[in-house]
């Protein structure tokens, strides 16, 4: 990899093929060349990562709210089961991202208003005859909503 770096350059290399400048970064990493490691590109990497499992939990916790909200106001039993299925599999990626990084609880907090206003509306778009609360009437702390069945 040492060869395609210094032929290309790591910064070209970083734009051209991400796969590849990841793998010579951790190489030189490994090995201690700090100096030849660019910088700027793995510090926008690295801030890219945090910003991706922001955006995952948001949408996974919106997914989630909008799911509970269907299940628990829309009369529609034939629907009940898939909409089950995917409140547990909601729950499950949000148990994952919230163990491999416990800080996204301070995202869950800050984000559950907008994420609550985005699934009810939605909701209510897709079942206008339906009633929903205007108020999310239950605890927004993570680990009671991921654990408590509320239907």
């Amino acid at each position: 990899m040492q060869k395609t770096t210094k032929a290309i350059g790591s910064k070209e290399l970083y734009q051209q093929d991400l796969v590849a400048w990841c793998s010579d970064t951790v190489a030189k990493l490994k090995a201690s060349n700090f100096s030849e490691i660019d910088i700027d590109s793995l510090i926008e990497e690295i801030e890219g990562l945090a910003g991706h499992d922001r955006r995952e939990l948001e949408s996974c916790l919106e997914i989630l709210l909008n799911h509970l909200l269907k299940r628990m106001y829309v009369d529609s039993p034939n629907n009940y089961r898939g909409w089950e299925r995917t409140i547990r599999e909601q729950c499950r990626q949000l148990q994952k991202l919230l163990k491999q990084s416990p800080s996204l609880r301070n995202s869950w907090m800050e984000t559950f208003s907008e994420l609550w206003v985005n699934a009810l509306a939605d909701a209510r778009e897709d079942y206008p005859d339906t009633e929903f609360p205007d108020e999310w009437q239950f605890s927004r702390e993570s680990d009671l909503l991921l654990s408590e069945k509320l239907w």
